[in-house]
């Protein structure tokens, strides 16, 4: 008791000012500790940058499955019969025309891409024969 009493008296109010500063700083810089650690984790592990990867593909799957439509219709052909553009728009995606909702001419094997059919490609980009996206995966 008497070290404790001892060291206050040494203590001046500026000191103690600094320590309870000190003591401030380091507790509450402590609270995102667990925040970093799990940011630093997530980039370690590469999770984010492969969920980032797939919503980039997807998105420029769809970008140019647009431009694509653009550039068949702008050659004169028909969408109606929802014909299958691309088999390959990028790697394994493909780009299809349906009709929305679905029509039984856009279940014809002719009218649908052959690689998405036969598991070559995993993904789709769908349009309908005006050119607006139904749905992509």
């Amino acid at each position: 008791m008497y070290k404790i009493l001892k060291l206050n008296t040494m203590l001046n109010s500026k000191d103690t000012l600094i320590i309870i500063l000190l003591l401030t700083f380091i507790l509450s810089s402590g609270c995102s500790w667990g925040e970093r650690v799990s940011e630093e984790a997530s980039n370690l592990t590469g999770l984010e940058a492969v969920e980032t990867g797939k919503k980039a593909a997807k998105d420029i799957a769809i970008s140019k499955a647009k431009d694509l439509f653009k550039q068949k219709l702008a050659e004169g052909l028909d969408m109606s019969n929802g014909p299958c553009l691309s088999n390959e728009i990028i790697p394994d995606w493909v780009v299809d025309v349906a009709h929305n909702p679905r029509e039984a001419i856009d279940n014809q094997p002719e009218n649908q891409c052959s690689a998405f059919r036969e598991g070559k490609a995993h993904h789709f980009v769908e349009l309908d024969p005006m050119g607006n996206l139904i749905r992509a995966e």
